[in-house]
């Protein structure tokens, strides 16, 4: 009988010593998923900031094209204003030549 009640308390302390293992591996992997978890909160809040990145850089480009446009329509107009004085000045000194 003794030797049943050994046998039988073998098993339990196996299995209590199971279940602790159980548990322990449990809470390292809560506390992995955790971890990875608070990473990826992390990278989702770094992929935010790259939008609102990307967005001001395209706003920025934005506004780049646009001066660059009005820049050259301004260029376009002192080109034809002194082309038409360069014209009136050489009209004026053919007709001072004559």
């Amino acid at each position: 009988m003794n030797s049943h009640l050994d046998l039988l308390e073998s098993i339990i302390e196996r299995i209590g010593e199971s279940v602790i293992a159980s548990n322990d591996t449990v809470e390292k992997f809560a506390h992995s998923m955790n971890t990875l978890s608070e990473k990826i909160q992390q990278q989702e809040y770094q992929i935010e900031q790259q939008g609102y990145q990307i967005f001001a850089l395209t706003e920025t480009i934005q506004t780049l094209v646009d001066s660059q446009v009005e820049s050259r329509e301004q260029l376009n107009q002192v080109t034809s204003l002194l082309q038409t004085l360069v014209t009136t000045l050489n009209d004026q000194v053919v007709n001072n030549e004559k």
